[in-house]
């Protein structure tokens, strides 16, 4: 046997070991190769194997953005191997393993990397929002309780941090992250507050401004740990997730330092049920560079000696509920958002809304709403739901 027969069977005998290896993983969740259920995994190109073999939960997202594989329904997929605990049986790649190192050595959410982070995801386009979302455009878990169509259930969501933060006219709030000001028109209309919103992208800046200009509200550019002013309420939905493991504690220390001393502040937040200190490789390299899930533990610790934690609720499912409503909504708005962002940016997003709402339907991730307040605050606190 010559030089090239030797090489041909050796790859012959690795890609029949790396299709093996995966059609067994993938039959413990149910998924089956090429069959004729909507989870099922339909295949166009024998390379997804290596892929999947050899980059795990990267090489399934990027197989799938070059059209390696299909399936009908990707959030069908995902909760089966998510459930089956398959993102735990599979080696880590090399990517992986580095990106770990990093995070543990290295600050990824510093002021200058959390502008180049932010506008990543942020700035890629208002249209794309604008199309996805409700007519508030919030970007954050809707609260489907007692609602029937995703803007009655974002404005109930709005309408329950105003009431867990007992809004009273003439106070002033500040909102971190604040979008395209959704929350600070609301709650300006709706309670007769003044806001003042931050966030770091420039596109949500230019909207907000544009949406906000008849109200009490102000939208700056502006990062977290430069705010040094007072507030009588702060609220925070759908940021924590970018502010990173390592500056936990900065933040809370500056939620610490700007609120007034009878006042209180509003924790939105996906949260996980184990600590971390990086988010999935795919996620982290196409949708939100540097992003990560906290923990309860991590919360409080970083809240220890600073907060008095007044309430906590849960209502994670609804996040999956909330993610395939903005997916319908994305797939019928293709048709006018295609020429701007091309197929390949189509099968991206369609995976990371299907994915995470696997991800809340399974439980992996929550969302909780955290009602802090100072622990020189006298009054007492009853929850809101």
């Amino acid at each position: 046997m010559n030089a090239s027969h030797f090489l041909l069977n050796k790859s012959l005998f690795k890609n029949s070991f790396y299709k093996e290896t995966i059609q067994n993983l993938l039959a413990k969740a149910d998924v089956s190769i090429n069959g004729s259920r909507p989870w099922d995994i339909q295949v166009h190109d024998e390379r997804l194997y290596s892929y999947l073999f050899n980059q795990a939960s990267l090489g399934l997202g990027e197989s799938y953005m070059k059209g390696l594989w299909d399936c009908q329904a990707i959030d069908q997929l995902m909760y089966k191997v998510l459930s089956a605990d398959l993102e735990k049986q599979v080696t880590r790649d090399i990517k992986t393993i580095w990106y770990k190192i990093q995070a543990t050595f290295l600050n990824r959410q510093t002021v200058q990397r959390a502008h180049q982070d932010i506008r990543k995801h942020y700035d890629i386009g208002n249209d794309l929002f604008e199309a996805m979302l409700d007519k508030r455009m919030i970007y954050s878990c809707a609260y489907w309780q007692n609602a029937a169509t995703l803007e009655e259930a974002q404005d109930g969501k709005l309408d329950l941090i105003c009431r867990k933060l007992r809004l009273e006219q003439g106070q002033r709030i500040l909102d971190i992250g604040c979008g395209w000001g959704g929350f600070a028109s609301f709650a300006a209309e709706n309670y007769g507050v003044e806001v003042l919103g931050i966030t770091l992208s420039e596109e949500q800046v230019k909207l907000a401004k544009k949406r906000c200009k008849h109200l009490p509200v102000e939208i700056r550019l502006q990062d977290y740990r430069s705010v040094n002013e007072q507030f009588d309420r702060i609220v925070s939905v759908g940021m924590f997730e970018h502010v990173g493991y390592k500056n936990y504690d900065t933040y809370m220390n500056v939620i610490q330092r700007i609120l007034k001393k009878d006042g209180l502040f509003l924790l939105h937040s996906i949260g996980g049920n184990s600590s971390v200190t990086t988010t999935d490789p795919w996620i982290n390299t196409y949708i939100f560079p540097n992003g990560m899930m906290p923990s309860i533990s991590q919360i409080a610790k970083a809240a220890e000696n600073k907060l008095i934690m007044e309430d906590w609720h849960n209502f994670g499912t609804f996040y999956d509920l909330t993610l395939m409503e903005w997916l319908k909504r994305f797939k019928n708005a293709w048709p006018d958002l295609k020429k701007r962002y091309g197929d390949q940016f189509y099968r991206m997003w369609v995976y990371y809304l299907s994915c995470s709402a696997a991800s809340f339907r399974t439980k992996k991730n929550n969302l909780w709403q955290i009602v802090f307040s100072i622990p020189t605050n006298p009054a007492a606190y009853t929850s809101v739901r």
